[in-house]
C-alpha cells in the first residue's frame, strides 16, 4: 500500500486544502495522473500520481487541509489489506491547545485578539516549545526565519502543529503579543495579564448583518507577505510623468503587423512596458537587487513578475529572461502566463525567483498608485492607465496622452538617485519605444 502525501509546491508552503478529488475511492489511477487540485498559499495546483494502482481509502476531504509531508490517500492493488496511516487533522493548520494556567507550569500566557485561535506567546521561562531527540525545536523553516527576524526565541513558543510543532502562525502570534506589551514584559503575570488585555485590538462588530468570509490560503499569505513588507521595509516612492503617443503608435504598428501575417496575437500596453522595464534594467542592474540582511543579491537574469488579479486573491507569474525576448515573444509568454494564473494551471516554477515586479491598473481607469514591494525584490513599479489632456508642444497647445508610473523601492537596498537615474531612462524608452527593437 503506498501513501499520497500532501506534496510541498513552493517554498512557503507549509499546508495544503483539497479542493477536490478527480479520483473517488475504488478508481484506477494511473502514474503522473491527476488525482486532486490542492490550494496552496498562492495558487491552486493538480497533483499526480506517483504510482499505479487502485485508490483505495481518502484520509483528507475535499475542504480539508492536511500539512506538507502528511498522507492524504492510499493508492494499492483492489485486494491488498489497508495498512491505514494515522490521519492528519484537517479543517486548519492547527489544534486548539489546552490553555496554559500559571499554577500549573509558573509561566504567562499573553493572548490577543489579533492572535490566530490557540496561538500562544509563553514566557521564557515556562520551556513550552517541543524538542527533537537532538535537542533542537521543533519548527517550519518558515517559522524559524520569522522568529530570527524578530529576535524571538522559538524555546518560548508554543507549538501548534503536528507533535508541538512551531509553525508560521504560532510566530506571528508572538509577534503580536510582544508588540502588544512591551512595557509590561518583566511586571508580574497579574499585571501583565490586565495590561494585555487593555491592549487587545478591538473586534470589528458582528451581526446578522455580517457575512463571514473564510481566508483562502492565497488571500492567507497576500496578508502576511504584505504586511510583513510594509513592516519590515523602508519603502520610498518615485513618480513621474511620460508622454505615451509614441507607445500608442508602435502598438498600433506591431498589432497591425501581426493582423497582416493573420496572427491572432495582439500586444498590449502592458506587454510594451514589460519589454521596457526589462530593457531598462539591462543598464541598471543596482535596481535588479534583492536584499539579504547582510548583503545585497546583485541579479544577472532579467526576471520580470506580472502582477495578476485573481478572485482570490493576486498572484505574479515570472516571465524569464524578459530583457531577451522579441516583443512578440514576451507577449506570448505573457498571455501564456496570464491565462494559466486564472485557470489555476501555472506550475510552481512559473511564480517563483522574480527579480522585479510591474502591477498595472491601466486597465481599470487607475491614474496613478503604489504598490507594495513584493520581498525578497528591492522594487516594484506601478502603472497607472493612460489619459489624454492638454499639454504645450512647441509653443502651442496640443493634446497630449500622460502616463504615470511610481517605482516603490527598498530603501535599505536602493538609493533615491538611483531611482530617479532608471525612472529617468525608463521614460525615455517609454517616449521613444522604437529604440526597444533595435535590440
Amino acid at each position: 500500500m503506498q501513501e499520497v502525501l500532501m506534496p510541498k509546491l513552493s517554498d512557503m508552503m507549509e499546508e495544503g486544502k483539497i479542493l477536490t478529488w478527480s479520483k473517488q475511492v475504488g478508481d484506477a489511477v494511473k502514474r503522473g495522473e491527476s488525482i486532486a487540485e490542492v490550494e496552496t498559499e498562492k495558487v491552486n495546483i493538480e497533483i499526480q500520481a506517483y504510482v499505479t494502482g487502485t485508490l483505495r481509502k481518502i484520509l483528507v476531504q475535499a475542504g480539508e487541509t492536511a500539512p506538507v509531508g502528511s498522507p492524504i490517500a492510499l493508492i494499492g492493488s483492489p485486494t491488498e489489506p489497508l495498512d491505514e496511516p494515522a490521519a492528519p487533522k484537517s479543517g486548519g493548520t492547527q489544534a486548539t491547545p489546552a490553555p496554559a494556567s500559571a499554577a500549573s507550569n509558573g509561566s504567562t500566557t499573553v493572548m490577543t485578539a489579533a492572535s490566530p485561535v490557540g496561538a500562544q506567546f509563553i514566557a521564557p521561562s515556562s520551556g513550552a516549545a517541543s524538542v527533537s531527540d537532538t535537542g533542537r525545536v521543533k519548527s517550519s523553516p518558515l517559522a524559524r526565519r520569522l522568529a530570527e527576524e524578530h529576535h524571538l526565541d522559538l524555546r518560548a513558543i508554543r507549538g501548534t502543529g503536528p507533535e508541538g510543532r512551531i509553525i508560521k502562525e504560532d510566530v506571528d502570534a508572538a509577534i503580536v503579543a510582544a508588540q502588544a506589551a512591551p512595557a509590561y514584559a518583566a511586571a508580574s503575570p497579574q499585571t501583565a495579564m490586565v495590561a494585555a488585555q487593555s491592549a487587545v485590538i478591538p473586534q470589528p462588530m458582528m451581526g446578522d448583518d455580517v457575512e463571514i468570509v473564510p481566508l483562502t490560503n492565497i488571500r492567507r499569505t497576500i496578508a502576511h507577505r504584505l504586511q510583513q513588507s510594509m513592516q519590515t521595509t523602508p519603502h520610498f516612492y518615485v513618480t513621474m510623468a511620460m508622454d505615451a503617443s509614441g507607445l500608442i503608435d508602435l502598438r498600433k504598428q506591431l498589432n497591425g503587423a501581426l493582423e497582416a501575417q493573420r496572427d491572432d496575437l495582439r500586444v498590449t500596453y502592458n506587454d510594451l512596458i514589460v519589454m521596457a522595464v526589462a530593457r531598462t534594467l539591462n543598464h541598471h542592474s543596482e535596481i535588479n537587487v534583492s536584499w539579504g540582511e547582510d548583503k545585497l543579491l546583485r541579479h544577472r537574469s532579467v526576471h520580470i513578475g506580472v502582477a495578476v488579479a485573481l478572485e482570490t486573491g493576486l498572484i505574479v507569474p515570472v516571465v524569464r529572461d524578459a530583457n531577451k525576448r522579441s516583443a512578440a515573444d514576451l507577449a506570448r509568454e505573457v498571455h501564456r502566463l496570464t491565462d494559466a494564473a486564472r485557470n489555476g494551471k501555472l506550475r510552481p516554477d512559473e511564480f517563483a525567483g522574480g527579480t522585479f515586479t510591474i502591477s498595472n491598473l491601466g486597465s481599470l481607469d487607475v491614474e496613478s498608485f503604489t504598490a507594495i514591494i513584493n520581498p525578497p525584490e528591492a522594487a516594484i513599479l506601478a502603472v497607472g492607465a493612460i489619459h489624454q489632456l492638454p499639454v504645450v508642444r512647441d509653443d502651442q497647445l496640443a493634446i497630449g496622452n500622460e502616463i504615470k508610473m511610481t517605482l516603490s523601492c527598498d530603501h535599505r537596498a536602493i538609493d533615491g538617485a538611483q531611482a530617479a537615474h532608471f525612472m529617468r531612462d525608463l521614460k525615455h524608452l517609454i517616449e521613444a519605444p522604437m529604440t526597444m527593437l533595435l535590440g
